[in-house]
């Protein structure tokens, strides 16, 4: 009896043992289901530069690629801006070359020719102001006569030294403070060129991504500011599913995990896998369903959907499911 009495326990703690061990196994190994809403991105597509809109080539609904030309402005303003960018690049090329090469060989002999002409009036002066000193020396010359020998001999010595400056100026070109302007006023015109070619090309609006027009905002007639939001450009890739996670279940998801997302519109399942994992926690957003309190703390996750379709529409309710690794 007594034996009976010890075991009859024993076997009831260890059933009771494995219905436990049982009944949290299958809970830990069991399919983690999210709830969340499809996230996808939008760009509102402009022009950078300023003008009047000269058409459109795409509406509502349209599905664009990368580099595909939605529209253009009127281009005649950036068209006579970029003529005039090229005509001062040209005029400021021409200008650093000669500065580069220097002075022309016969203006520096032109040079050299005046100062030896210069230098052939000066003697002389210096002749005719000797002769009148002793001639005004001896009396037989006046000392207004001296005075003006004595002028002529001053300016002609003037003009002499004038002359030797310039010879030595054309002689040694342009200072090198001269050409570093000129340099500088080169490469001051290249970059407006390459301005005014930069502006000509944003007269064309591109499509900066895959993805679809969702809306039109503006029409062709319409004086557009820089930035004046023309398409809105909904994006087909990536697209990204907003979920979230309880605490409980952190441990549960982390980046790389592969997951099924579920809509009500198409009965197959979306591949995805999960990309982020937010290190904070938040209150549960009113848009999101879950069989928890609202006001329980939750993890934002990221999933990236594989192969997206059409049927994946902007802020769509899905179901996330994760099965255990």
């Amino acid at each position: 009896m007594n034996k009976a009495k010890i075991i009859v326990p024993l076997l009831a703690a260890v059933i009771l043992a494995g219905a436990a061990y049982g009944y949290f196994h299958q809970r830990s190994g069991s399919e983690l289901t999210l709830s969340g809403n499809v996230d996808i991105r939008q760009v509102n597509v402009s022009f950078r530069v300023a003008g009047r809109l000269q058409s459109l080539r795409v509406d509502e609904g349209a599905r664009v690629k990368a580099g595909d030309i939605l529209g253009e402005l009127d281009n005649a303003p950036y068209q006579i801006a970029l003529a005039d960018a090229r005509a001062s690049q040209a005029a400021l090329e021409a200008h650093y070359a000669l500065y580069k090469k220097g002075y022309r060989q016969e203006d520096v002999r032109q040079a050299k020719a005046n100062l030896a002409s210069r230098s052939a009036a000066q003697l002389n002066a210096s002749q005719l102001l000797q002769r009148q000193q002793q001639l005004t020396g001896t009396g037989a010359g006046s000392q207004r006569t001296l005075d003006e020998a004595q002028a002529n001999f001053d300016q002609a010595t003037a003009l002499m030294e004038a002359a030797h400056q310039q010879y030595l100026a054309l002689s040694h070109g342009f200072r090198k403070e001269e050409i570093a302007e000129v340099k500088a006023n080169r490469e001051r015109a290249a970059a407006q060129l390459s301005n005014a070619q930069l502006q000509l090309a944003d007269s064309q609006l591109i499509a900066p991504a895959n993805g679809i027009i969702l809306t039109r905002a503006a029409e062709p007639g319409t004086l557009l500011a820089p930035g004046s939001t023309v398409f809105t450009l909904s994006l087909t890739e990536p697209v990204w599913v907003r979920a979230y996670v309880s605490e409980p279940d952190l441990g549960k998801v982390a980046p790389g995990n592969k997951v099924s997302v579920y809509t009500d519109s198409r009965p197959q399942p979306y591949d995805g896998v999960v990309g982020f994992v937010s290190p904070t926690s938040e209150f549960t957003p009113k848009n999101v369903e879950t069989t928890d309190l609202r006001t329980a703390l939750v993890y934002r996750l990221r999933i990236i959907v594989s192969q997206p379709d059409a049927l994946l529409r902007q802020g769509m309710p899905v179901t996330v499911k994760l099965k255990p690794a």
